[in-house]
């Protein structure tokens, strides 16, 4: 019988990448989404043949936060969340043979904004705003279920770096018209994750059935903004970059509907458990990473 597994919300940037890695290894691969050719989130019954003998359920589903923050897209942002992850975990109470583990995506963004140390699993303060609310909510929301055959573990994801779509192409645009100076003040820290390790943490947690709860889905070598734009620049071998100072910030992000806090919170977020259970990152460095990808 051919291994399973299921990815809800697998129809972006990340979970195309995971998907086409599950099927290079022979997996049987089912998405579950609002596009065409997938599972929809109406079809409770497809969900449950689908999450039936699963080695692992993943779940990205979402609306995605790179859009302005008012009333109605507020809303649709936890909304999307919390839904999609109750109607997993109601899914998931119903199998005969439940998946053996439940990745659930939770984000870095939950820390407050840190200039001053890093955060980890252990020691992290929780911040404040209304998108660490919706990680709060989320989490909550996925660890309110019960479910003794299922492992769940929360990755607090920092921004996924890849190639081939995601935030790097946005980030190349502005480099290429030589626009990829400081952000703000330029000492913000930025954690990232190659998505080749996010892929690879998921076996190690798959691999490893005594692991459960939250763990930071970050590469050990976060830098600051200043640095992170310089090194894209060296990458793609341009010398100017303009800085972009917050009141710029903020008429740009108004233009094109979306909002500061993408670039200027001070993400600083350490992989503490992963390091420590024993997991070895493939791109540690935003050298490596970048080398990679660009």
């Amino acid at each position: 019988m051919q291994k399973k597994v299921v990815i809800a919300g697998g129809t972006g940037f990340i979970g195309t990448y995971l998907k086409e890695k599950f099927q290079d290894k022979g997996y049987e691969v089912f998405i579950i989404s609002r596009k065409e050719a997938s599972i929809k989130w109406e079809d409770k019954q497809a969900i449950i043949n689908a999450l039936e003998s699963a080695e692992m359920v993943i779940n990205l589903a979402g609306k995605s936060v790179n859009c302005r923050y008012h009333k109605k897209n507020k809303q649709e942002i936890l909304r999307s969340r919390i839904n999609t992850t109750n109607w997993l975990g109601e899914a998931i109470e119903e199998c005969n043979n439940p998946p053996a583990l439940w990745i659930n995506s939770s984000t870095a963004t939950i820390y407050r904004h840190a200039e001053d140390r890093p955060m980890t699993e252990s020691n992290g303060e929780i911040g404040t705003g209304f998108s660490v609310d919706v990680a709060k909510n989320w989490e909550k929301a996925f660890f309110a279920f019960d479910l003794p055959h299922t492992r769940q573990i929360a990755l607090r994801t920092a921004i996924v770096l890849g190639p081939n779509g995601g935030v790097m192409t946005p980030y190349k645009n502005l480099v290429k018209y030589s626009l990829g100076g400081i952000q703000g003040t330029g000492k913000q820290m930025f954690s990232w994750i190659h998505v080749e390790d996010l892929w690879k943490i998921t076996q190690f947690l798959y691999q490893r059935d005594d692991l459960e709860g939250v763990f930071n889905a970050a590469a050990p070598n976060p830098i600051q903004n200043k640095q992170f734009m310089q090194k894209i620049r060296k990458q793609m071998n341009r010398n100017l970059g303009l800085p972009a100072p917050r009141f710029l910030l903020e008429l740009g992000a108004i233009v094109i509907r979306t909002e500061t806090e993408l670039v200027l919170k001070s993400r600083w977020v350490l992989p503490e458990r992963l390091e420590q259970e024993g997991y070895f990152f493939t791109f540690p460095t935003i050298e490596t990473t970048l080398q990679d990808i660009l």
